[in-house]
């Protein structure tokens, strides 16, 4: 039998469930690393059994203490809402209790975040910035979808997050890169909105890439956004 005693009971922390709770928190870290701007307003849509017992489980201080950078050991998770309040950022939790093909525990997550150009996704409520993610057993969560873009992030490996204008030569180009800081990837996943549209790339990497990596990466023509990020505290 292959896996953890963590997967099966989660980290030791406050709260009734580990996927209610210790999930809810590493998915609000998660997201908190990608969106990299503060939040300045939160909505919560919760789906399936998040929907029916986020309240009583801890789901919704869990998610506020994540974006907060609480980690799961963190005693202040229960004074999440007053932690948020005096951040100065309001949230909403919405329960959707209609039909969905969602797994047991989601939540889509819809930020407005300071700092974003106007047009961009999470520059006001008409244009969120909006990630899906799942909490799935012993605190392991993952996210499905970052905007319009499928992924497949778990938090769990040093990820190099990019987006940028499909054009031939792109993959070659980030991987020499990679390769030339002597790393491993362990796993590459793209998805496009068309073909010249703009693309997004995930790359799991054995080790983080350094800054000087980043910075070439960056430079490539047609890079528009780039996410280094490493793997979740557990």
């Amino acid at each position: 039998m292959s896996g953890s005693l963590f997967d099966i009971i989660g980290p030791i922390m406050i709260g009734p469930s580990s996927s209610h709770t210790a999930g809810a928190v590493r998915l609000g870290n998660l997201v908190r690393q990608i969106a990299q701007n503060p939040v300045q307003e939160a909505k919560f849509i919760l789906y399936n059994s998040f929907a029916k017992t986020y309240q009583g489980h801890g789901t919704d201080r869990g998610l506020l203490a994540g974006l907060l950078g609480l980690t799961v050991h963190d005693d202040q998770i229960r004074d999440a809402f007053e932690l948020a309040r005096k951040a100065g950022f309001t949230y909403k939790f919405s329960p959707f209790d209609g039909p969905n093909a969602y797994s047991p525990n989601t939540v889509k997550f819809q930020l407005v975040l300071h700092n974003v150009k106007k047009g961009e996704p999470g520059s006001n409520k008409e244009n969120p910035f909006t990630i899906v993610g799942h909490s799935i057993g012993g605190g392991r969560v993952y996210l499905s979808k970052i905007n319009d873009y499928n992924v497949s992030l778990k938090g769990e490996s040093p990820t190099l997050l990019l987006f940028y204008t499909d054009q031939p030569g792109m993959i070659w180009q980030v991987t020499k890169i990679i390769a030339s800081y002597n790393i491993n990837i362990a796993s590459l996943q793209c998805t496009r909105e068309q073909r010249g549209g703009t693309a997004c790339m995930t790359i799991l990497l054995d080790e983080l890439l350094p800054e000087a990596g980043v910075k070439e990466v960056q430079q490539i023509p047609g890079m528009t956004h780039t996410l280094n990020m490493d793997k979740l505290p557990e």
